[in-house]
């Protein structure tokens, strides 16, 4: 009978928003709570999941028409982070396929990690809220180094800590900015173009070394079948 075999590569790196955890969800929560509290009509679901990949400063763009110079942006924004730490993992819940993929990572004692422009407040909230399978071995927030993604320097840091070079590492992420910085870094990469993708961004442009449409897929990057 075929198992499913590890191959070359030693660790996997994910972006958070987008390709591990579906978090659009909490984000709509949030906004559209905001916009009812000012009288103004809720926006679509799909509207705002494409927003997500912006983090705060865009998703107050979009519901507000507001921009960042303007004096109502920040005080909205603030009052947003707020709302949304209230319900972080309300609705957030790993991928579709996610939950399989780390299992087998566990099964064969390959390490993973997170590499996110999240602020750690919220990294750390999430990832202590909610189950998953296994538990990463390091994340990396934009508060833990001087430069975020798409800089490699994050990426440079998650492999160091799990001692693992970047050329046996493989990253998976949502937005041009995480195979910038995978790439940068010397990693392997893989765009999730099933993520959060602005509406003017196509994958197959970020020169990326594979896309994957679901979850799922990664692992037949990972393991193969003998």
């Amino acid at each position: 009978m075929s198992k499913p075999l590890p191959s070359s590569y030693k660790a996997v790196l994910f972006d958070l928003d987008g390709t591990l955890l579906d978090t659009a969800p909490d984000f709509v929560t949030t906004l559209n709570r905001m916009l009812a509290e000012k009288n103004l009509p809720p926006l679509p679901p799909e509207k705002i999941r494409a927003a997500v990949t912006n983090g705060s400063v865009g998703l107050i763009e979009l519901g507000f028409g507001l921009k960042p110079q303007q004096a109502e942006f920040e005080p909205l924004r603030q009052q947003f982070l707020d709302y949304y730490f209230e319900c972080l993992t309300e609705n957030t819940r790993l991928f579709p396929g996610m939950e399989s993929l780390l299992g087998k990572l566990a099964d064969f004692a390959i390490p993973w990690g997170i590499v996110t422009n999240k602020p750690s407040r919220y990294t750390d909230e999430i990832l202590a809220r909610l189950w998953l399978p296994c538990q990463p071995q390091t994340v990396i927030c934009p508060d833990h180094v001087t430069r975020a993604k798409p800089d490699p320097e994050p990426v440079l840091l998650a492999c160091k800590q799990l001692n693992i070079a970047p050329q046996q590492s493989l990253l998976v992420g949502d937005h041009r900015r995480d195979i910038e910085s995978g790439l940068n870094a010397g990693c392997y990469t893989v765009s999730a173009a099933y993520g959060y993708i602005d509406s003017d961004e196509n994958p197959d442009h970020w020169g990326a070394h594979y896309l994957v449409n679901h979850a799922s897929e990664i692992g037949s990057i990972l393991f193969t079948t003998r």
